[in-house]
């Protein structure tokens, strides 16, 4: 006597899943979805982001000193190589000069810093990659949220080299905040995409540096764009003005600095600082979250 025919016979994989509500293992999961699963880790996001900066000097003598010494001692250099040597402060006095350069150094150390985090956020934790399900947007976002307070207490010294050259507090010091606001969606959404690809081709990693370098000396860390280019074709000023890294260290230069005004700021400054932090932020989010069951396979 044969056996009853299957209910469920001549469906396809496809169709049986669906039937019984089986899914992938590892799926995508849709857009809202994934950033309700985001906010469920926010705890999570926080403490990885808090125990990655207080593990990152723990074997320095100094620990967490480094995080002001480094960016610090990296004003010192430039000051030297390009104050002194090769007379990058020209058109600027003393004392709008060095507070200008450290805050360059520092603002732009923040964006180097959460890119080239970014860039190892998924190649360099592979293990907790594969052995733990999560949303893998949770470590890029982790490192820039890192890199972020770092630069909190880096700002401690930012403001007593602010006042030790004649800078006091004042109203303009409250933009501050807006300013690190929109660097930092900036910041996460560029670590984002550099989290994608540093996960497909780990050599990036390696090539990165000479990237950010170039970025820095196109940015007017150490010198003003306008006042350095004023003699080359305008375009060339306005190009560099508006790229992100420019605007973000100029705002924070004209919240800071005394004698920095307005008029060394490109035109609708702020509507472009929001422009660049939106269409990083939600662009590299969504590039992140479309690849986000390959990463740790492969």
């Amino acid at each position: 006597m044969s056996a009853p025919p299957s209910p469920d016979e001549g469906l396809t994989a496809a169709q049986l899943a669906a039937k019984y509500g089986l899914s992938v293992s590892g799926a995508r999961p849709s857009l809202f979805e994934y950033v309700r699963q985001l906010w469920d880790r926010r705890h999570f996001i926080l403490a990885f982001s808090r125990a990655k900066l207080t593990a990152q000097y723990s074997q320095a003598k100094l620990g967490q000193l480094w995080q002001v010494a480094t960016p610090l001692l990296n004003a010192a250099v430039y000051f030297f190589i390009f104050g002194l040597i090769l007379k990058a402060d020209r058109g600027m006095d003393r004392e709008v000069y060095i507070p200008f350069l450290v805050t360059g150094v520092f603002v732009f150390t923040f964006t180097q810093s959460s890119v080239m985090a970014g860039v190892r956020a998924i190649s360099g934790n592979l293990g907790l990659v594969r052995a733990l399900h999560f949303p893998r947007a949770s470590l890029p976002i982790s490192f820039a949220l890192q890199q972020l307070q770092q630069l909190l207490f880096s700002m401690i010294v930012l403001f007593v080299v602010a006042v030790g050259f004649g800078s006091y507090p004042r109203l303009s010091w409250l933009l501050i905040v807006p300013a690190l606001v929109l660097q930092f969606l900036f910041n996460t959404g560029l670590a984002m995409i550099m989290a994608r690809a540093g996960a497909k081709t780990p050599d990036l990693a390696q090539l990165m540096p000479f990237v950010m370098r170039t970025w820095m000396y196109a940015s007017g860390v150490m010198f003003s764009i306008p006042i350095m280019l004023k003699d080359r074709p305008e375009w060339i000023a306005t190009v560099l003005q508006w790229n992100p890294a420019a605007i973000y260290m100029d705002l924070m230069r004209f919240a800071l600095i005394d004698g920095y005004g307005s008029e060394n700021l490109p035109d609708h400054v702020w509507a472009a600082a929001l422009g660049w932090a939106l269409l990083f932020a939600v662009g590299g989010f969504v590039y992140f979250w479309k690849a986000e069951e390959r990463y740790g396979r492969g």
